[in-house]
């Protein structure tokens, strides 16, 4: 098991479905420890009704223990403001290169707190973040793709999550490319490989 965890971060009502393939791959083939982060630790239930426990609040992330830190869309991303905690751990997360994924609405957080600049980056549309975001001033770099990767910043359409979790496992280098595409090939058809082949 790898000395860092990969930290995700709950919040109420969070898209519980997003980042599920990612988890579950990094924790059984990477063999990397799955925490959970809330703003506070208290009980969280998800977008699908599932209730978690925080294993640490916000302020409780070290970032060196951090391997990648996970944020999962859901509407509050768009109707509330965000934490000082939270943006403080996300930009000292960048500062010192650990890896962050957002994933949806999730994106219009890392888009807020400056994260998006000089990146190539996606998200649930361009429109999406100019409407979200109204300081937003990257679309040169936006990319109409499910999920993009760019120098320890992952961002991906609420459509993408098989893609979200293919770059997460990149990023992570768990499974070598030609296993990562037969992966994310085989939960985006929802076939088995040809045994023959």
């Amino acid at each position: 098991m790898s000395a860092k965890a990969v930290h995700f971060l709950a919040i109420p009502g969070f898209a519980d479905w997003e980042a599920a393939h990612a988890l579950a791959e990094v924790r059984r083939t990477g063999g990397y420890e799955v925490r959970v982060v809330g703003i506070a630790r208290e009980p969280i239930q998800s977008m699908g009704g599932v209730t978690v426990l925080p294993s640490f609040s916000i302020d409780q992330v070290t970032p060196s223990d951090v391997a990648i830190f996970v944020l999962p869309g859901g509407e509050r991303w768009e109707k509330e403001p965000l934490e000082p905690q939270l943006i403080s751990v996300l930009k000292t997360l960048d500062e010192v290169g650990v890896p962050i994924a957002a994933i949806c609405a999730a994106t219009t957080a890392v888009a807020r707190v400056g994260l998006l600049h000089g990146r190539r980056h996606t998200s649930n549309g361009l429109d999406y973040l100019k409407e979200q975001v109204p300081d937003y001033k990257e679309s040169a770099a936006y990319v109409d793709e499910p999920a993009v990767r760019d120098r320890g910043l992952i961002t991906a359409s609420g459509l993408g999550d098989v893609e979200f979790g293919k770059e997460i496992l990149a990023e992570l280098n768990v499974l070598g490319d030609d296993d990562r595409a037969l992966w994310a090939s085989m939960f985006r058809s929802g076939r088995f490989p040809d045994a023959a082949s």
